[in-house]
């Protein structure tokens, strides 16, 4: 059985956040599952907790998505909608558009094919 480290998890995933047209965009490369979500979720708290509201996150370069990678997408909705916020998606793959599809996820995020589409 192959043990993970923390130090390991953080290779798997690489988050970088701008300021373009007056939202915040979080690019995402990498994995999103049990191991990595996480660092994507204090990222997304540290940025409500800074007064940042409204999010595009850029999956584009998102290898795997699991239901933990999910669950911190949903929270990190409900936390910027308690400030009257915004989170959009941006996500042309099909594999991770599937999951959205399967688990109901479209009806509840705004799923944009680039940047410019999500702001």
């Amino acid at each position: 059985m192959q043990q993970f480290t923390g130090s390991e998890a953080e290779v798997d995933l690489s988050l970088t956040a701008r300021a373009e047209g007056g939202r915040t965009v979080i690019e995402v490369a990498g994995e999103i599952d049990v191991y990595t979500a996480p660092k994507l979720r204090e990222k997304i708290a540290a940025l409500v907790d800074d007064g940042v509201y409204d999010l595009v996150i850029d999956l584009e370069r998102v290898e795997f998505l699991d239901s933990t990678g999910l669950g911190v997408l949903v929270g990190g909705l409900k936390r910027v909608r308690t400030h009257d916020g915004s989170l959009s998606l941006v996500c042309t793959q099909e594999r991770l558009l599937k999951i959205f599809r399967i688990t109901g996820l479209t009806k509840v995020f705004d799923i944009h094919p680039d940047v410019a589409s999500a702001i």
